[in-house]
């Protein structure tokens, strides 16, 4: 039987979690017992107001995910403060974007740029810490990556073409991983948001888009943070051991996948 580890056994570091739907991330774990470490960027003053609620299972790094030996040095930090490898990681983070549909760059506008950020942040972010976290998850037995994808790909209601693409690529790649990855009992696996009610990012969403959305899910409301984070405890609890290579799209029932 392959390892499992319970959430009180886990070493949980999550990727732009100061803030939005990270910090809902955060609280998730915390509160079914995991340590956890929260990454930011530009958000110091918001991370650390968070990892104050419980000081002895935060901790806070400072790290840009597209920097490779800025993220081996976050992994060697965490690995250091609590004396144990990262066991989890949740690729939350997220280049500055804003679901805007009427400021968002249309097709004639366009520039490779754009994909570009969205390649650099959501692909290789995610390439950054699955390649740091893999020998203290190899060292231990069990390994847990989540990558957080979106619904846009399978119902792209707003055509939004970068970051659209970025996740899409993060889907391959998840699948990939996991076919390379779980001989070493590491599982790997997105699970896909539609638009969430509210994150920083979705801030700029006009009150009638997320009625819109509301109308036509089963559930009739939009899928909030909390739900979300809900749903990425299942990937990295022991009940789904046997699963692996897996897109979970958590949106109330919009898309059917």
């Amino acid at each position: 039987m392959q390892k499992s580890l319970r959430f009180d056994q886990q070493l949980v570091l999550i990727t732009g979690a100061a803030r939005g739907l990270g910090e809902h991330l955060v609280r998730a774990f915390l509160g079914e017992g995991a340590r956890v470490v929260i990454n930011y960027y530009n958000s110091a003053e918001a991370a650390q107001k968070l990892a104050s609620e419980a000081p002895d299972k935060l901790l806070v790094v400072q790290a840009d995910v597209t920097d490779r030996a800025a993220v081996h040095a976050m992994f060697a930090q965490a690995r250091e403060h609590f004396a144990m490898p990262v066991t989890t990681v949740v690729n939350n983070a997220l280049p500055e974007f804003s679901f805007n549909g009427d400021a968002r760059p249309r097709v004639e506008e366009l520039q490779w740029h754009d994909l570009d950020r969205q390649f650099a942040g959501v692909v290789g972010g995610a390439l950054n810490t699955t390649q740091a976290a893999l020998p203290g998850m190899r060292e231990v037995g069990f390994g847990r990556i989540i990558n957080i994808g979106t619904n846009l790909f399978q119902n792209p209601v707003v055509p939004y073409h970068d970051y659209t693409a970025g996740k899409a690529a993060l889907l391959s790649l998840t699948r990939t991983l996991s076919q390379d990855l779980g001989p070493d009992n590491i599982t790997v696996n997105m699970v896909s948001g539609g638009l969430l009610r509210t994150t920083d990012a979705s801030s700029a969403t006009p009150e009638e888009v997320f009625d819109y959305i509301a109308a036509n899910t089963p559930l009739r409301r939009v899928t909030t943070p909390a739900e979300f984070a809900d749903s990425i405890l299942f990937f990295a609890s022991p009940w789904a051991r046997a699963v692996t290579g897996q897109n979970l799209i958590v949106d109330g029932g919009l898309v059917k996948n």
